[in-house]
């Protein structure tokens, strides 16, 4: 049964989640026209710090640690790590690429190995709704191969990954989106160097 009283909160993830989506279709619809909302240069923007974020709240810790455990488990083991991630209906939306539907789909395009692209990401917020049930994370990822002489390879943009707790009490990924930056798109939200 659909309750017709919403809450506070939940009109609040709703709206701060599509208004999202929006910002994210803006950037991906043009090119590198949505970049004009990233901080200036020379403003730091780091992820948030549970000892300082006053918005740290648990429902938002546990997204910080499924997705470093998801990255992790992706530097391990590259693309089979990366299916292992997602619910059965899970959607991968790749930058210029057809969406893929279902882990099926993902595992059959996701053949990386890990020695061959190494892809890493931080997130820079998270959000989880007002259920505890389903969230997302946003941020910035960074993939590195090499071409075919050997040489580097430097991939990176942003990304947004929507999470939904599953029936046995895990959580899968049902959304990974990503788009890859403009070049000349800044060093305001990259990676820490290792």
């Amino acid at each position: 049964m659909i309750s017709t009283h919403w809450e506070g909160e939940e009109v609040r993830f709703i709206r701060n989640f599509i208004l999202f989506l929006a910002v994210c279709g803006v950037m991906w619809a043009g090119g590198g026209a949505g970049w004009a909302q990233l901080p200036e240069p020379g403003i730091s923007q780091e992820s948030p710090n549970p000892l300082t974020d006053t918005t740290m709240a648990p429902g938002k810790m546990l997204l910080f640690d499924l997705e470093a455990r998801f990255a992790k488990d992706v530097l391990a083991r590259g693309g089979a790590g990366f299916a292992d991630w997602f619910a059965g209906d899970g959607v991968a939306l790749g930058n210029g690429a057809a969406p893929l539907i279902g882990k099926v789909a993902i595992a059959k395009s996701a053949t990386w190995l890990a020695k061959d692209y190494q892809l890493s990401w931080t997130p820079t917020d998270a959000m989880m709704g007002p259920s505890g049930d389903m969230g997302y994370t946003w941020g910035h990822y960074e993939g590195r191969s090499k071409d075919a002489n050997g040489n580097p390879v430097l991939t990176s943009g942003r990304f947004i990954t929507v999470w939904r707790r599953q029936p046995d009490g895990t959580w899968k990924v049902v959304l990974d989106a990503g788009a890859s930056e403009p070049a000349g798109g800044g060093d305001c939200c990259k990676l820490p160097a290792q």
